[in-house]
């Protein structure tokens, strides 16, 4: 069964309303992570596509990420409670939660306003190119898991 696609206004606006559902106190059902370290850990994939802010894998390191993690990521399957996450994703700080929600929902708006033929072949930080669909799961996954986490 395909997921939502996150490019749609109307699956866009629903994440966001999830995440408006969340505040500064909810506690997870699972996991480490407070409610802002969450939210900076789901702002990470949008940075990646946006900012300059995370170095791209190169080489083997590269390569291994598309043999054995991109399938993980970009597929349909949901993804298991306390799942490893890349160095990137790791947070050890505590996060300012507005900060990091406001981020979040400026992201996911942009993402969906830019449309998917916008993200059609566009190059991965980690996976190189990928199609609109495996951008769409991704985006959705990612944030479906998390928001889930949080019981939103």
């Amino acid at each position: 069964m395909a997921l939502p696609n996150i490019f749609e206004k109307s699956v866009a606006d629903g994440v966001v309303a999830r995440i408006n559902n969340l505040t500064a106190t909810t506690q997870p059902k699972w996991g480490k992570m407070t409610v802002g370290q969450m939210l900076a850990h789901c702002n990470v994939t949008y940075e990646m596509v946006y900012e300059n802010k995370h170095k791209a894998p190169k080489g083997l390191m590269k390569l291994m990420l598309k043999l054995l993690v991109k399938g993980l990521v970009v597929s349909e399957t949901p993804y298991k409670h306390n799942s490893r996450t890349a160095p990137a994703f790791l947070m050890t700080t505590e996060k300012k939660f507005n900060t990091e929600k406001n981020r979040l929902i400026e992201h996911i708006t942009k993402t969906q306003a830019l449309g998917m033929k916008a993200f059609e072949g566009k190059e991965s930080n980690s996976f190189g190119p990928l199609n609109g669909t495996e951008w769409n799961n991704m985006f959705y996954k990612h944030l479906d898991h998390h928001l889930s986490q949080f019981g939103v």
